[in-house]
């Protein structure tokens, strides 16, 4: 289950629970929609009928429950849900129909049950994810970032968050040209990439979100991994920061990147380079079509699932 969960909020409300059936090579776009208009949490399992031998037979069908608020867009998102639905099965035809059926539920204490999936994660060669409630015993050159959710996004779970934290291993351990790094971290949630950055080396980092919440607990998690001195968190809308840096993360939805990416790219110094994810495979045509061309040339693509991240580099020299 996807630590996402943790965005629920922790007062006791009803919500409209969503189950959707579907087959594998389209879950990942419905969550990456389901988030879209506005669920707070989202879970998947996997149907593992077992075979003779005990072991898991090859599955077409998947569930992921979702969790929206019963409020006055409720209405609107369902009815943006079934239109979707109805595209996918225009776009694969040969593929069983989304469905879903749907509950109203009490809010537990989400806060507390989602810690459980919460493990020491190893993300990348050197980086491991720890909850602050689990131990974990650095190996070698481990960089250990500790982190409490509290109710923000990002445990470095989620194969958009494992990717970015790929990329910023490989960018910060091996470019040798950027000495001094300076970043921005565009929808921080925690913090993790931004507090990943300043114990990577870098010189300074900005991490911006336009939830206040989120802001709270990504300087708690600051603290807990003493950069504070080298991590600054601000609760605004990235459209509004004029700041240029050497790297530019931006783990958002590929509806969102297309919205900004103007301004993101002019905030990149030429040599610099911008880390691109929260992107899925259908939306891999147009995210290449608007940011691989001008300034900016490919750097590297990592995959992981239906989950794309994108290396980029601001070509020229620095000014």
């Amino acid at each position: 289950m996807p630590a996402d969960i943790a965005n629920m909020k922790e007062e006791k409300a009803t919500w409209l629970k969503i189950e959707l059936t579907a087959a594998p090579l389209l879950i990942d776009a419905i969550s990456n929609f389901m988030t879209e208009i506005g669920a707070q949490g989202v879970s998947q399992e996997e149907l593992l009928p077992q075979s003779a031998d005990d072991f898991p037979e090859s599955v077409d069908q998947e569930i992921l429950a979702a969790y929206l608020p019963r409020d006055t867009r409720l209405k609107k998102r369902l009815a943006s849900l079934d239109r979707y639905i109805e595209s996918l099965s225009q776009i694969f035809p040969d593929v069983d129909k989304p469905a879903f059926k749907t509950e109203v539920i009490t809010d537990p204490n989400w806060g507390e049950e989602w810690k459980q999936y919460f493990k020491p994660l190893r993300v990348s060669k050197s980086i491991v994810i720890k909850p602050t409630w689990e131990r974990y015993t650095p190996q070698g050159r481990d960089i250990v970032i500790e982190i409490d959710p509290g109710m923000a996004f990002g445990t470095g779970q989620h194969p958009s968050t494992r990717m970015c934290l790929e990329a910023l291993e490989e960018l910060m351990l091996k470019e040798r040209e950027i000495r001094k790094w300076r970043v921005l971290d565009v929808g921080t949630g925690t913090g993790i990439l931004g507090i990943a950055c300043a114990k990577l080396g870098a010189e300074r980092a900005v991490c911006v979100d336009i939830d206040k919440k989120a802001i709270e607990i990504a300087r708690e998690n600051a603290k807990i991994n003493e950069v504070q001195d080298r991590v600054w968190f601000i609760n605004r809308d990235v459209a509004t920061v004029n700041e240029h840096v050497d790297l530019l993360i931006a783990n958002l939805t590929a509806k969102l990147l297309l919205q900004l990416r103007a301004h993101l790219i002019s905030l990149i110094e030429k040599g610099g380079y911008l880390i691109l994810s929260g992107i899925i495979e259908l939306n891999r045509p147009e995210i290449e079509k608007h940011f691989c061309k001008g300034s900016l040339t490919l750097h590297r693509v990592i995959t992981e699932k239906e989950w794309v991240c994108y290396i980029l580099k601001k070509t020229g020299p620095k000014r």
